[in-house]
Parts: C-alpha cells; sequence; structure tokens
C-alpha cells in the first residue's frame, strides 16, 4: 500500500472514531473504557509480536516505542476506569 492510502485510511478511523464516541451516552463511558482496556491489551500483544519479529534496528526501536505506548495506554485506561468507578462507591 501506498503512504497516502495508509494516510488516508487513518484519517478515516480517526472521524468515524471520533463519530462514534461522541454519540455515546455518558451512562455508558466507564464500560466502554473497560472495553477498550481489554483491545489495549491486545494492542501489547501486537506489538509484542511485531517486535519480536522485527530484523532492522530501526524496526525494533518502532516496535520499543509500540511497546511502550500501549501500555501506557493500558495502564492509564485502567487507572482512569478505576477514578471513575470510584466515584459511585457509598462512603
Amino acid at each position: 500500500m501506498s503512504p497516502f492510502t495508509l494516510i488516508l485510511i487513518f484519517i478515516i478511523a480517526t472521524l468515524a472514531g471520533y463519530k462514534v464516541i461522541n454519540e455515546v451516552p455518558s451512562l455508558l463511558h466507564t464500560p466502554l473504557m473497560s472495553g477498550m482496556n481489554a483491545l489495549s491489551g491486545v494492542t501489547v500483544l501486537g506489538s509484542l509480536v511485531a517486535t519480536a519479529s522485527a530484523v532492522a534496528v530501526g524496526n525494533v526501536f518502532l516496535g520499543f516505542l509500540a511497546i511502550t505506548l500501549a501500555t501506557i495506554n493500558l495502564v492509564g485506561g485502567f487507572i482512569v476506569t478505576d477514578r471513575m468507578l470510584r466515584m459511585f462507591k457509598s462512603k
């Protein structure tokens, strides 16, 4: 695929994702975030597999960056979800 096609796919996916998330009622945000945390776990696994099969040093560096960013996303998602769920606990 050409870089232009990949950038176009990225832009369309970004706009579609924004539209979908924007239409979610606030009551469903916490369960939706929990589901996205599970998908972020899959992203970490995918980046681990891609990095393990990388041959060039540049690809290994990009794989390491992908692992790091996916892990930050996963941990941050669980922290935010936990904080939101604590708002509903009785004191």
